[in-house]
């Protein structure tokens, strides 16, 4: 095998290990519920689709001969990776928790049952709120935003650097902290509804301790909620997906 040959392979194998992390981590293809050998072939498909553009910033740094700079090129390769597919997930778990939240504040936190996109248990209106967002964030070019990201990251951690755990770690903390507050506004007016609603049926109930109210009004509560969810989800939704945007951008 000659020399080119060789560092054509090795420049592949490190392409496809930054950005097989990343799909690996990426919410959507990450699921379970894809094939592990679709997942296999999409990285590698798109490994090869992204090498051509990204030869100049790869191969100049690869040396079969030294092991010992390689084998640490590897690993920081899956760690970049591995970085890019965790803040996408990240923002998707904000999404799940407030889901979550926003049937435990309507009443409606049934027990959870298989999810469609996840191996975790989910009740039914958190698993309909997650899987909505997850299939408009595709429909908005999601994932031509991640791969956006990881062509634009061999700009700010080039394959000579080794990965860097403090700025990863400020990346980490920015984006829970960004993408926790845009749900929190996002499920403000059930977080509003729920104490509203509460703190009214606790005054009722204290008026007249004679009559279980708080079972009596579990239905009108949940009916509620269910009418302001049908009017916020569209709203909602749109702004998860603008949201997302914008932090794509900034970063």
């Amino acid at each position: 095998m000659t020399a080119l040959a060789e560092g054509a392979i090795l420049a592949a194998f490190l392409a496809f290990c930054r950005i097989g992390a990343c799909l690996m981590i990426m919410p959507g293809l990450s699921s379970v519920r894809v094939p592990v050998q679709v997942r296999l072939f999409t990285a590698v498909a798109v490994t090869m689709a992204l090498l051509t553009f990204l030869w100049d910033r790869i191969f100049p740094f690869v040396d079969g001969t030294r092991p010992a700079v390689m084998v640490p090129m590897i690993v920081s390769e899956l760690l970049v990776g591995g970085l890019i597919g965790a803040l996408t997930r990240l923002y998707m778990e904000a999404m799940r928790f407030i889901g979550t939240a926003i049937a435990m504040l309507m009443g409606f936190n049934s027990m959870g049952g298989t999810a469609i996109e996840e191996a975790d248990p989910q009740g039914p209106l958190a698993a309909l709120i997650s899987l909505s967002a997850l299939l408009l964030l595709f429909v908005f070019d999601f994932h031509l935003e991640v791969i956006r990201a990881l062509v634009a990251s061999y700009s700010i951690a080039p394959v000579n650097v080794f990965f860097n755990p403090q700025s990863a770690l400020i990346d980490v903390a920015d984006t829970v902290s960004e993408s926790f507050f845009l749900v929190l506004r996002l499920g403000s007016p059930f977080i509003a509804y729920a104490i509203l609603v509460n703190l009214t049926i606790g005054f009722v109930n204290k008026l007249t301790p004679q009559i279980p109210i708080y079972f009596i009004s579990l239905p009108f509560v949940i009916a509620g909620g269910l009418i302001l969810f049908y009017f916020a989800f569209s709203t909602m939704l749109s702004l998860f997906a603008d949201g997302f945007l914008g932090m794509t951008l900034a970063r």
